[in-house]
C-alpha cells in the first residue's frame, strides 16, 4: 500500500494492552472509527509509533490476515517508551508505515525453518513464525530457539510453552542466562545452546534476531555448523528516524536500513562496510 503522506502519522486508538514482561508491553491499535487497520504489514516490517509531545520510534509490528488491529511490542528503554508504557486502553497514539522490506516468506517456502531469538528480538520473528503456522503446508520442520536474561524476561510465554509446541513438526527450545531456584529449563547463552542442539543446515534457513552481541556469536555458530551465507537471514538494529531514507541516520554505505532493510541475508551483509 502506498504511503501518501509518509511523515504524517495516523491517529489510532489503543484497544488493548498486554504485559509481556516487566518491561515489555504489547499495544493493540486500530483506526479511531473502528474501521480496522491504519496499514497492513508483512512479517518483519516495522511501523513508527508516536506519542505527543515526546516523539516517535520505529517498532516491529505484527499483523495476521484475519486481524482488525496491529500489535506493537514495546520494550521500555528510554523517555518515549517510558511514556508509552503509561498509556491506558482507550487513549490515542500516532502510527505511520509500513517500513522496511520484511522477511522473504516466498523464498523460504519448502525450507526447514530455524528461528533464533534473544530478548525482545522474538517480537519481529514472531510475525514470521505465525505466518509459517498459518501456511503450514508451505514450510518444513520448524525449530525455535529463544533465550533471555531471566525467566521473567521471556516474552510471549503462552506461545513459547503452550501454543507453539503443539504445532505440527515444531520444536521449541528456551534458555535463560543464569540459574534460578524455580527454573528447571535450560541454562546458558543462545549461541552455545544452538551448537548443542545443532539443527541441520540441509534444506534449512536460519532467521536470527536479538541483541547485536548475540547475533554476532550466533552467526559464528551457524557458520561452524555448516550454514552457508545464503541460508542465514538477520535484521540490522540501527537507529531509524524518518523511516523513508531521507535523514541519513541509518545508512551503511549505500544502504538505507529503513528502505533496503532491516532484513538481510548474510551474503548481503558481507558486501557492506564493516560498520554494520
Amino acid at each position: 500500500m502506498a504511503i501518501e503522506q509518509p511523515l504524517i502519522p495516523t491517529v489510532v486508538e489503543v484497544i488493548d494492552i498486554v504485559d509481556r514482561t516487566p518491561d515489555v508491553k504489547s499495544f493493540f491499535v486500530r483506526n479511531t472509527d473502528g474501521s480496522g487497520l491504519p496499514f497492513q504489514v508483512q512479517p518483519g516490517q516495522c511501523g513508527m509509533i508516536s506519542h505527543l509531545p515526546v516523539g516517535e520510534a520505529m517498532i516491529s509490528c505484527t499483523w495476521q490476515e484475519e486481524q482488525e488491529y496491529l500489535e506493537f511490542a514495546v520494550k521500555r528503554v528510554g523517555l518515549l517508551t517510558d511514556e508509552l508504557h503509561r498509556i491506558e486502553i482507550g487513549q490515542k497514539v500516532g502510527v505511520r508505515g509500513p517500513y522496511g522490506n520484511g522477511f522473504p516468506v516466498e523464498a523460504c517456502k519448502g525450507k526447514d525453518m530455524v528461528f533464533i531469538a534473544g530478548g525482545i528480538g522474538l517480537a519481529p520473528l514472531r510475525s514470521f513464525i505465525k505466518h509459517c503456522f498459518k501456511h503450514r503446508q508451505d514450510y518444513g520442520k520448524i525449530t525455535i530457539i529463544y533465550g533471555s536474561r531471566s525467566s521473567a524476561d521471556l516474552c510471549f510465554k503462552e506461545e513459547l510453552f503452550d501454543l507453539w509446541p503443539r504445532e505440527q513438526d515444531t520444536q521449541v527450545f528456551v534458555t535463560i542466562d543464569n540459574p534460578e531456584p524455580d527454573w528447571d529449563g535450560h541454562v546458558g547463552f543462545v549461541p552455545a545452546y544452538l551448537e548443542e542442539l545443532a539443527p541441520s543446515p540441509e534444506g534449512a534457513v536460519a532467521v536470527v534476531c536479538g541483541p547485536p552481541i548475540m547475533i554476532k556469536f550466533v552467526l559464528q555458530s551457524l557458520e561452524k555448523m555448516g550454514y552457508a551465507d545464503d541460508q542465514v537471514i538477520t535484521t540490522l538494529e540501527m537507529r531509524m528516524k524518518c523511516g523513508i531514507g531521507k535523514c541519513g541516520r541509518c545508512n551503511i554505505g549505500s544502504e538505507f536500513i529503513c528502505l533496503d532493510g532491516p532484513v538481510y541475508y548474510l551474503e548481503q551483509l558481507r558486501q557492506l562496510p564493516a560498520e554494520w
